[in-house]
């Protein structure tokens, strides 16, 4: 348990350090149906990020990014061993969905880990319940897993050379706004608050129709 408890100390700064250095997205050129839902310097310009997939849910059903992505999702890539970062990143996004059903707007979450050899759909499933009954998690093999972080050009490295059991995994820890149709047109850095970013989701919701 100490030896855990020292690698879970590290895993933390580690992901802070990630954190801090952030995600640098140029703006590609704007959309003006989203024009005045901005908080990000990329809103509606990331027409570069999300490619198509097919992985594996928590239910064990083999799902594509179009049966996903059937509603506005904020999508986050993590792992279900992550001490800290992941489970707070998860639960902001599941409050924020939240507080926008409560305004009548039908957001989901989804995660995707970037642990694919020991985030099985069970335990993926285990990991999602904590938040939310409508978080969609999806895992699957360890290539289907690069391609999908490569995609959406997210960062991560396993570090688990020295200890089969107990390593963690850098990762970036931007949250994604990602539209039916797998279309990315925003991002959230993990300082944003679940109100900010309903408020931002919303506008592009009602911009949408």
């Amino acid at each position: 348990m100490a030896d855990r408890k020292i690698l879970l100390i590290g895993g933390i700064a580690a992901a802070a350090l990630l954190a801090a250095g952030g995600l640098y997205l140029a703006s590609r050129g704007g959309d003006d149906q989203f024009a005045g839902c901005g908080g990000s310097a990329v809103a509606g310009g990331m027409e570069g990020f999300g490619t198509d997939f097919t992985l594996t849910r928590q239910d064990g059903q083999r799902v594509t990014a179009g049966q996903v992505f059937d509603k506005p999702s904020l999508l986050y890539f993590g792992y279900t061993f992550c001490p800290d970062v992941c489970p707070m990143d998860s639960a902001r996004n599941a409050e924020a969905a939240a507080l926008l059903r409560e305004r009548g707007k039908d957001v989901q979450t989804v995660f995707v880990t970037v642990d694919p050899k020991r985030d099985t759909p069970e335990v993926v499933a285990d990991f999602t319940s904590l938040f939310s009954d409508d978080m969609i998690g999806l895992t699957g093999t360890e290539e289907e897993i690069a391609a999908v972080n490569k995609g959406w050009r997210n960062y991560y490295k396993a570090n688990d050379a020295g200890d089969g059991d107990y390593y963690l995994v850098d990762h970036m820890t931007n949250t994604y706004l990602v539209l039916p149709g797998n279309r990315t047109v925003d991002f959230f850095s993990r300082d944003t608050p679940p109100e900010a970013m309903a408020e931002r989701v919303g506008c592009f919701v009602d911009a949408l129709g």
